[in-house]
């Protein structure tokens, strides 16, 4: 279970991208502790640089500033590189119907730059983060790889765009790329503020601080809510994966299912807070319900997730009432 026994060569090194967010620090911080080099690149444009300090001083570690969009600079990372696990994207469904192009520039080009790089420097493993937004309009559940419908976002689009690169990366040149189909990560470091904060960090500090969080729509929406250590679990198991399985996309995700509104309310019974929320209009571009078949990461990636979702926000709600 997890990955305390994945191994690779000791003197192995890392790039991870957007290494200064969410998700990219608590990766480079895990394989410091496993003892590995880690190479972070990020332009701070969501990443925070208090998301790094806490191993900037750390002898195996390097922290590059720049971006993705720029190919000489991802060409300049990746020399040396064993492993990337490329997470640097924009994130947020509304905020890419309202921003299409940017989009485009940095979700797209910018991890063609990424696979075009790893290539040319010969990166063993190329390990990128997808989404569950992908699957669109397809009503079915779980969701299951190879049956998605129609794309509800530009920032859907984005991603199914980089799994057909990481597809034909793969055909034509070889390089083993491996999609990560995110369902609704969270855990520490996730950024409580913001218009576009993700619902479960925004929640537990709106909460703390005596205001009332909004629910957009009527809360009966479902998600497959992912905690953090089951996403690093799949980013290390995917460097390791057969060569025989790459230029395919996996979900990751615990395999469960909430409701917002039962969410909402466990966030008030755990923090001692009697709040109704409010209720807004449903946020453009999102699905109903998610919850997805990881049977596919199990099976191929040796994927084996132990942290469910009560144990997951047992630990968000710790570490949020520590840090904020």
């Amino acid at each position: 279970m997890g990955y305390e026994n994945v191994k690779f060569e000791q003197d192995s090194v890392f790039l991870v991208t957007g290494g200064a967010g969410f998700i990219g620090s608590n990766l480079c911080e895990a394989l410091l502790n496993m003892g590995y080099y880690v190479r972070c690149l990020d332009n701070l444009s969501t990443g925070k640089r208090e998301n790094i300090d806490l191993f900037i001083d750390n002898e195996r570690y390097t922290f590059i500033e720049g971006d993705i969009t720029n190919l000489d600079t991802c060409i300049e990372a990746c020399k040396g590189v064993d492993y990337v696990l490329n997470q640097a994207a924009w994130g947020s469904v509304p905020r890419s119907i309202e921003m299409p192009l940017y989009y485009e520039e940095v979700n797209i080009r910018g991890t063609l730059n990424m696979m075009e790089a790893a290539r040319k420097q010969g990166v063993k493993k190329f390990v990128y983060a997808s989404s569950s937004s992908v699957y669109g309009d397809h009503p079915v559940l779980p969701k299951k790889e190879g049956q998605e419908g129609n794309l509800l976002s530009p920032y859907a689009l984005t991603k199914r765009v980089d799994e057909e690169y990481g597809k034909l990366y793969k055909k034509l040149y070889n390089l083993d790329t491996y999609g990560l189909r995110y369902f609704n990560v969270f855990g520490r470091r996730q950024d409580p503020d913001g218009a576009y904060a993700a619902v479960i960090p925004k929640f537990i500090k709106m909460l703390m601080n005596g205001e009332t969080p909004t629910i957009n729509g009527d809360g009966k929406q479902s998600r497959d809510f992912t905690y953090i250590e089951n996403v690093i679990e799949a980013n290390l198991k995917a460097c390791q994966a057969s060569g025989e399985v790459a230029g395919q996309a996996f979900n990751v995700a615990y395999g469960g299912r909430e409701y917002l509104i039962d969410i909402y309310y466990d966030l008030c019974k755990a923090l001692n807070v009697e709040c109704e929320p409010n209720f807004g209009p449903d946020r453009p571009g999102d699905i109903k319900h998610s919850n997805a078949d990881i049977t596919k990461a199990k099976e191929l990636l040796g994927y084996s997730p132990d942290w469910d979702f009560e144990k997951g926000i047992e630990a968000a709600i710790s570490w949020y009432k520590e840090n904020l």
